[in-house]
């Protein structure tokens, strides 16, 4: 089973612990066994295959909600539970020309506290149009893992980064795709690289 960079590190401190108590506490090291066997399927990263065309779902998850700003920008949110795939997939192919970090609390990503949450925005820019996709922590994530840099290409379906611990993604459209366009709806679930959000641009 493929996992994430960082889910070695994670299991293996806590695995580590478990096998020192293993001779005073059995039943504690057996309990730390599990959790790290939890945190490696929580970070699994499963092969996905792209549909040819469209702009793909950042994130495993369900659509919590899509808003339109006062400009007319589309935003979908993506809310990623305990059980999804916490490894997010670039939309589209495209040049990353920005990744700003923006420090913040720790809220549940599920409600309107999680807007002042700890976030990193990744823009892509392409021949039509600027995507901007928002990783954002939730109550247990400490860590956002964001792959590409400033400046490096990346393809449609690649692997761009995780969360650990329960999280949301945002995607943010350009201000010519409108929410007639849109492909998926509020409460439908996605899966990161397979489920297409806008067939058309």
């Amino acid at each position: 089973m493929r996992v994430a960079p960082t889910a070695i590190r994670y299991a293996g401190g806590v695995f580590c612990l478990g096998v020192f108590l293993l001779p005073f506490v059995p039943v504690l090291s057996l309990l730390f066994a599990g959790v790290s066997a939890f945190i490696l399927f929580f970070h699994r990263d499963p092969q996905r295959v792209s549909p040819k065309h469209g702009i793909l779902a950042p994130a495993d998850g369900r659509v919590q909600q899509i808003t339109t700003d006062d400009s007319g920008q589309v935003t979908v949110q993506i809310f990623m539970n305990l059980h999804d795939v916490h490894v997010n997939r670039a939309p589209i192919s495209g040049d990353v020309i920005d990744i700003t970090h923006s420090p913040g609390a720790n809220r549940p990503a599920f409600t309107k506290d999680s807007d002042r949450n700890e976030r990193m925005h990744i823009e892509i820019d392409t021949s039509n149009g600027s995507y901007t996709l928002t990783q954002i922590a939730g109550a247990f994530a400490r860590r956002i893992h964001t792959y590409p840099e400033q400046g490096e290409t990346v393809t449609r379906g690649d692997r761009i980064g995780h969360i650990s611990f329960g999280s949301r993604v945002d995607l943010t459209l350009p201000e010519h795709v409108n929410r007639d366009q849109l492909a998926v709806q509020e409460g439908e679930k996605t899966r990161a690289g397979e489920t297409v959000v806008v067939a058309e641009t």
